[in-house]
């Protein structure tokens, strides 16, 4: 795309003042950016002490912090971040009074609309296993040998890095109902996995969620491919909205066009493209995520290309990732497992019992479900954390054994180890928040790899 384009774009806010509500992850990069291109900046937060605060200083951004940030807004553009809503009653105003509300994914796909531009863009949003899935499909597309780029939720800030992106590259990103709800231009490929209730606490209905997620495929050209969920019943009821084509993946029919799958594999058009011998990913719904994937990258990728990322794909990190196979015993990390729900789907993705490591911060969610799910799918369970007393508890009232108490990941690991027989899998699925001992998730789950990749 090359650098002119970033500079050219960013000549065109000299002079004026431009805003930005909230200054995270998505929104900072652009501050950088056009700080560098002498823009006129402000940053509004509600918050007295908002994040970034010495280097928004060090820029001269002007801080507009506390209850009273969305007063006197006198900027040309504001950029809102993915979690701030575009109907709070003085954001109304000021687009009455001309101005702009954007945001960091609605200018960059704005900018893939022009005329000097030839790369393709795909998009993935739904409820659930967007970040498999728009990891699946980057993981397809350089197996096919395209030069790709990931951003949205996850990777980088693609308006940012706009210049690093060529002719002839893709761009994959992961959109959530936030980020779409503003947006009026669509990727090229649209991808939605599913809709079921989530983040009911921002949209103000079910209906307003579903509804968010249709801007993937609104704005889209007659060329533009729409790829759906054939066995959820919202995301097909949007086929016939449809600007471009549409194509259905499903686990339950036998689709005559589309891209289905089943206990022997995945299939395209009837015809074989994956045995689901050959997917290293554990779990049917991971079985979704390759189908939804393929169905996406269809006309860009070989099947050859196709079952090398099925025989060698680990995971995306901490989401039931293979870490490695020892002595005929498989280790799985599962960080990101914070609350018994996920290490339900967690654990119902092995078709065995499994050896869970279980056990973290004690965010107070009812644990209750642990006994059933861990008599029904773990051959043992290893315990450790603040919540270690709540679970024993637990599995004493139903009776259910063997399970270990230990200090530490170490101890934790050594344990495993000490039980398991060739053909078994041992997972960390901690169905608990980190922090009683670990920064974060993704800590707790790199000291989980490192034990093992030593021992």
């Amino acid at each position: 795309m090359g650098d002119f384009m970033l500079k050219e774009y960013t000549a065109q806010f000299k002079g004026r003042k431009v805003g930005f509500i909230g200054c995270g992850v998505s929104n900072m990069p652009i501050v950088e950016l056009f700080a560098a291109g002498g823009v006129i900046l402000s940053v509004r937060d509600k918050k007295d002490n908002p994040g970034n605060k010495e280097r928004l200083e060090q820029l001269g951004v002007k801080l507009i912090t506390g209850e009273k940030y969305l007063e006197n807004i006198d900027e040309a553009v504001l950029f809102l971040s993915p979690a701030v809503r575009d109907d709070i009653p003085e954001l109304v105003e000021a687009k009455k009074n001309g101005v702009v509300l954007t945001s960091e994914t609605e200018e960059f796909f704005k900018l893939c609309r022009t005329p000097e531009v030839a790369y393709k863009t795909i998009a993935v949003t739904g409820s659930d296993g967007k970040t498999t899935t728009t990891t699946l499909i980057a993981e397809m597309l350089k197996a096919a040998g395209k030069r790709v780029h990931i951003g949205g939720n996850i990777g980088k800030n693609l308006l940012a890095t706009l210049d690093d992106i060529r002719p002839q590259d893709f761009v994959v990103a992961e959109l959530s109902s936030f980020q779409l709800m503003k947006m009026t231009v669509s990727p090229d490929i649209a991808v939605i996995k599913n809709i079921t209730p989530n983040h009911l606490d921002w949209h103000k209905s079910m209906e307003e969620y579903a509804e968010a997620k249709t801007n993937i495929f609104n704005f889209q050209k007659p060329d533009g491919v729409l790829v759906l969920n054939y066995d959820d019943e919202i995301t097909r009821s949007f086929a016939p909205r449809a600007k471009g084509s549409v194509r259905f993946f499903s686990g339950k029919h036998k689709l005559e066009d589309g891209v289905y799958y089943n206990d022997a594999g995945i299939f395209r058009g009837g015809e074989l493209i994956v045995k689901d011998s050959d997917i290293l990913l554990v779990g049917r719904h991971n079985r979704d995520n390759f189908a939804t994937a393929i169905a996406a990258v269809q006309d860009f990728v070989s099947n050859e290309d196709i079952v090398r990322v099925a025989k060698t794909f680990r995971g995306v990190e901490h989401r039931i990732e293979l870490v490695r196979a020892l002595n005929g015993v498989k280790y799985y990390n599962s960080s990101i497992d914070s609350s018994p729900t996920r290490t339900a789907a967690c654990l119902n993705s092995f078709k065995e019992k499994v050896i869970v490591i279980c056990g973290g911060y004690d965010k107070h969610i009812p644990l209750d479900p642990l006994g059933p799910l861990f008599a029904e799918k773990a051959k043992a369970a290893i315990l450790m954390g603040a919540t270690a007393d709540k679970i024993e508890k637990i599995l004493n009232a139903i009776g259910y054994k063997p399970y270990y108490r230990v200090k530490n990941m170490e101890e934790a690991v050594a344990k495993a180890r000490e039980i398991a027989l060739p053909g078994d899998c041992v997972v960390l699925s901690p169905a608990a928040a980190s922090f009683d001992m670990f920064k974060n998730f993704e800590e707790r789950g790199n000291v989980f790899k490192n034990i093992v990749n030593q021992l």
